[in-house]
């Protein structure tokens, strides 16, 4: 579980990011980007799974927990400090049927991106 100051919880912070306009796609994940950091304080992040992917929760949360424990597991080993104040991972319908290894490869290369 990502520490709680890492999290992205209020709708206004996920619109903000959403505004910015700066986004990448990879593997059927997109990560948006918010405003470029000013101050030392840590990155918040938020995983957003629509309903429109699929109409059971179970699997929504699945791929959720799957993006989650990707980019925890990236924090853990790299010390990774984005310069964004904030990020947003989106799912779309190709990450149904993928396994830890491919969503953690798609994550990482998004990553890499930013």
């Amino acid at each position: 579980m990502l520490p709680r100051e890492n999290r992205l919880k209020k709708r206004s912070a996920f619109a903000a990011t959403y505004r910015t306009g700066k986004s990448f796609h990879r593997d059927g994940i997109t990560l948006f980007c918010g405003r470029v950091k000013k101050d030392d304080i840590p990155t918040r992040v938020g995983f957003v799974v629509s309903k429109k992917i699929h109409k059971r929760a179970v699997k929504r949360n699945r791929i959720k927990r799957l993006m989650r424990e990707s980019y925890r597991l990236i924090l853990k080993e790299t010390n990774f400090s984005p310069q964004y104040m904030s990020l947003v991972f989106t799912a779309s319908t190709k990450l149904l049927d993928k396994n830890f290894s491919q969503v953690d490869s798609a994550i990482k290369k998004l990553v890499s991106l930013i």
